[in-house]
């Protein structure tokens, strides 16, 4: 799912910037976020202790914070296959205390990875699965919706995958097929095949797959993990990004790794996200046997572990306020 395609040369001094990803002791910090504990969703401070969850799970997954209304949509698995494009799912909204938890879809289709306008009217996106054809499409619905109630707004006959939202409206999405040339788009959301695809451009160009691509809060930078070559579809071995992105020409440049640039191939680095103040990307890690949440510092290149239970398997972190 959601793959882009991206070349990354990495810059003079990387491999002393990510020589500190090994650092495994917990670090205390005053960013908050949302994030999966064993299936359950946790509004905490990133490295503290979590308190009681705020969804009952299980299999509550990739939550993203509204910019305004201080609420969280997630995806919750009704039917799982050893095929992930192949699991049931149902979009799902709550408030960051608990409260006010509801289903907007009705979990019978492969609904995934929401996210939330920035233009301040509370939109919510996700890609559906169609189980007929196989392709992706971008459905927009809201926090005060019914199952039924969600419209689609991409292309049908485009396999279109929502990552990530600017303040003016677009969607960034990744769009893939017979005859497509880009990958990476702002889509205008539209009905009746009337949505708009305008290509982003990738300098240097792409040697490998990037996904899970996060928007930074100033709309300056975007963050990914990435995968070399352009192989099968793998989730181990991968790299996490911080780039340049140029909204005006839709462009991203000078790649940084914020992980390590070489992994071991059976580990997972996965979902980056960005903290509020934009000073840092927290991601999750299993490298230690477990997944753990890490957050890296732009100011200072360090990182540091932010779980604080090295037993739970904590995931799809997501900065307070802060849309993936």
């Amino acid at each position: 799912m959601n793959h882009l395609y991206c070349h990354l040369l990495l810059a003079a001094g990387a491999l002393n910037q990510v020589s500190l990803c090994l650092a495994d002791a917990a670090a205390p910090t005053d960013q908050k976020g949302v994030y999966a504990v064993n299936g359950r969703l946790h509004v905490n401070l990133f490295g503290s202790p979590e308190g009681e969850p705020i969804t009952a799970g299980p299999g509550d997954m990739k939550p993203s914070w509204s910019k305004t209304g201080n609420k969280i949509v997630f995806f919750r698995m009704s039917k799982y296959t050893p095929n992930v494009s192949n699991w049931k799912n149902a979009i799902c909204v709550v408030n960051a205390d608990g409260s006010g938890f509801r289903g907007l879809t009705d979990g019978t289709h492969g609904d995934f990875n929401p996210t939330w306008s920035r233009d301040g009217n509370d939109a919510i996106y996700f890609s559906r699965r169609d189980a007929d054809t196989g392709r992706y499409v971008v459905y927009r619905t809201t926090a005060e919706a019914n199952p039924g109630d969600e419209v689609a707004v991409s292309d049908p006959a485009r396999n279109t995958f929502s990552v990530s939202s600017l303040k003016d409206g677009r969607v960034l999405v990744t769009s893939w097929g017979r005859g497509i040339q880009d990958y990476c788009f702002l889509l205008s959301p539209g009905t009746e095949g009337n949505a708009k695809y305008e290509p982003v451009k990738f300098s240097p160009p792409q040697r490998g797959m990037a996904d899970r691509i996060s928007i930074s809060p100033s709309e300056t930078k975007i963050c990914y993990d990435f995968q070399k070559g352009f192989g099968m579809n793998q989730y181990p071995g991968r790299t996490i990004y911080v780039a340049d992105f140029d909204v005006a020409t839709r462009t991203v440049s000078n790649p940084v790794a914020i992980s390590d640039p070489d992994p071991n191939p059976k580990t997972m680095t996965l979902y980056p996200c960005w903290t509020s103040d934009e000073t840092a990307v927290v991601y999750h890690c299993d490298k230690s046997g477990k997944n753990q949440l890490y957050m890296y510092r732009l100011k200072d290149q360090s990182t540091t572990c932010v779980s604080t239970n090295p037993n739970a398997g904590c995931l799809f972190a997501c900065g307070e306020a802060t849309p993936k």
